[in-house]
């Protein structure tokens, strides 16, 4: 279960000084998330929709997908570890390392029980404050996909399909919903 460790006073340098021990640590706004290991399910959706990214983003010269384990730092108090995002180029090359990234194209989280509330609440507000152009929170149980934007009040909850078109791509891509799901629980 996620836990919450100290209201306030933690730090992007205080985080990265803690040993590797298995969890996800992540903090938001000073605020210490710990979660635990996700379930086979959880990276399977993560790992599937990674391969969906990245084949789309092949040779684009838009951007790059990765997945977590990342260190995504938005300010000496900001660090979070999204599932799955996209980050755009530099300089027309992919970045090399963390301190390159500036900014995110797309952020996506798998629902959890224990992350729930978090990605829906101070992630998702994290992400629109940053400016972040779609964040998705991909719910394998209700098999749908919430789709924020900043500035959304409400999301878009998409159950058929959902589509990502980048400002600078030709086309968009178009996930199918019902066999990428599906495709979570067959071989």
């Amino acid at each position: 279960m996620a836990m919450s460790h100290a209201a306030h006073g933690w730090t992007v340098e205080m985080v990265q000084a803690l040993p590797y021990d298995g969890p996800r640590n992540e903090v938001i706004s000073g605020t210490l998330y710990v979660t635990p290991a996700p379930t086979l399910i959880h990276q399977r959706a993560v790992g599937k929709l990674y391969r969906r990214l990245d084949e789309y983003l092949s040779g684009s010269g838009l951007g790059c997908a990765f997945c977590s384990p990342a260190d995504i730092t938005f300010s000496p108090q900001t660090l979070v570890q999204p599932d799955l995002f996209v980050l755009p180029g530099v300089e027309g090359r992919p970045p090399r390392q963390w301190s390159d990234v500036s900014r995110l194209l797309l952020a996506v989280e798998v629902r959890s029980p224990s992350t729930a509330a978090r990605d829906r609440g101070v992630k998702r507000r994290l992400y629109q404050r940053e400016s972040v152009p779609e964040y998705w929170i991909v719910d394998c149980d209700a098999r749908c996909v919430e789709r924020w934007r900043p500035g959304d009040e409400v999301p878009e909850s998409f159950m058929d399909r959902i589509t990502w078109h980048p400002e600078a791509a030709a086309t968009p891509l178009v996930i199918p919903l019902p066999p990428f799901f599906d495709s979570l629980t067959h071989l």
